[in-house]
């Protein structure tokens, strides 16, 4: 696969994790729209386990802070890596990925297409 083709930046991150008052997620969403980066999208962790193997779950009986986000972006390597280099890592950003993907298919949007 070519280094510069397409690649996965994955930010996983708390729910509740603020950057100068805005939700953190929110500041990857639109830092990466103004840099020109080509497709991103927030999802939300409904269960899962980091190091120590405790649950994360987004159950109603889970109304503690600790809902988790992952910011996903796919773009070329070299975009991800500057967009990379804006991160602000601190105690509530978890895990950071970049990773190589193979795209193997792509229907498009319906609002995308020529009229």
């Amino acid at each position: 696969m070519d280094s510069d083709g397409p690649h996965l930046l994955s930010v996983y991150t708390d729910i509740s994790a603020t950057r100068d008052g805005q939700p953190y997620w929110t500041v990857l969403l639109e830092r990466a729209r103004s840099m020109g980066i080509a497709n991103a999208a927030v999802l939300q962790v409904l269960d899962g386990f980091g190091p120590e193997a405790i649950i994360h779950a987004a159950k109603a009986v889970d109304l503690e802070p600790g809902r988790h986000v992952i910011v996903e972006m796919i773009d070329k390597r070299q975009a991800l890596e500057a967009f990379h280099h804006t991160l602000e890592i601190t105690d509530d950003t978890g895990l950071v990925t970049l990773e190589a993907v193979a795209v193997v298919g792509y229907g498009g949007h319906p609002h995308h297409a020529a009229s």
